[in-house]
């Protein structure tokens, strides 16, 4: 059993040891699992109390992008790899170029699959990788650390303060220097891990769940979808080609032979086939009015339609 008396950071929940779990040796397989499941529903109602800082930063951000603006994370060990999950599965999700949503990981692509050592406290390095990105003021950059205090993620927040672009900060603790040093702190208190210290569990549960809402909830801004269908996908496989299909199909109410034939004729465009189904105009009169409504297809069906009333 832990000591009550070991010393720790008393200001860090990441670190605390915790008293639910001090002989979670002792238990069955059976209660060692409820037990950890226990501390796992804590995770969503900790996300829930930050929705105003996480509605904050996706209003940010969304305005940002609509500028050119790009969505940087940078984040070390299992908060640098939830950063880079999430940026990679932007463009098949959402059709972004893979240079709209970047991520930055202490120890570059080698510490994706193994621990480099000394990375993360390397306080310059997120710095000099920002500016190899040549980061711009209209640019937000949103720093993911568990405990808050991560050098490379701080080092990386200070370069962005620095040239005016916004900054978000993601931590498991709080007070913290990372949640105190951004324009917007989103910080889900999932309170002592499972076992002491191991912030890829409930604080990465959280840190996951805030980046799907965050990177989700921008891309609704941004036009990606229609109502809550992913009409910017990108379909390079067979799985996503027969999605695309549905998406259309269920978007028109149409059959799924009609709506395959439709994306085939509008070059497998989802946007475009609606627009051609629903407005009854052709592929190019579609594409010209989602270029002028900057790709929003509910933009263009209210205007649109408003107009033939």
């Amino acid at each position: 059993m832990v000591s009550p008396q070991l010393a720790w950071d008393p200001g860090s929940l990441t670190e605390s040891p915790n008293p639910a779990t001090a002989e979670i040796d002792r238990l069955s397989t059976w209660e060692l699992v409820k037990r950890i499941n226990a501390e796992d529903r804590r995770v969503p109602e900790a996300v829930a109390a930050q929705a105003e800082p996480i509605a904050q930063a996706i209003d940010a951000i969304a305005q940002r992008m609509r500028h050119g603006g790009r969505l940087i994370y940078i984040g070390a060990g299992t908060s640098g790899r939830l950063g880079v999950l999430d940026a990679a599965e932007c463009p098949p999700t959402f059709g972004t170029s893979p240079a709209q949503v970047v991520a930055l990981i202490a120890g570059g692509e080698k510490a994706l699959t193994q621990a480099v050592e000394g990375a993360e406290d390397d306080a310059e390095a997120a710095a000099r990788a920002l500016e190899g990105l040549h980061l711009q003021a209209q640019d937000s950059v949103v720093g993911i650390a568990a405990s808050g205090r991560t050098p490379y993620v701080l080092g990386g927040i200070q370069a962005a303060r620095s040239i005016g672009a916004l900054t978000i900060g993601l931590a498991c603790n709080h007070p913290s220097p990372l949640t105190e040093q951004v324009d917007i702190a989103i910080a889900p208190l999932v309170g002592p891990e499972v076992i002491l210290g191991s912030t890829r569990m409930k604080a990465g549960t959280a840190q996951k769940l805030v980046l799907n809402t965050i990177s989700t909830g921008v891309m609704i801004r941004l036009g990606k979808t229609y109502g809550n269908l992913m009409v910017d996908l990108q379909a390079s496989n067979a799985k996503l080609k027969q999605r695309a299909e549905r998406i259309v199909a269920l978007a028109c109410d149409l059959d799924p032979t009609t709506a395959a034939q439709l994306l085939q004729a509008c070059d497998g465009e989802v946007k475009t086939a609606i627009l051609v189904a629903l407005l009854g105009c052709s592929a190019q009169e579609a594409r010209q009015h989602l270029q002028q409504a900057q790709g929003n297809i509910r933009q263009v069906l209210d205007s649109v339609l408003a107009q033939r009333r």
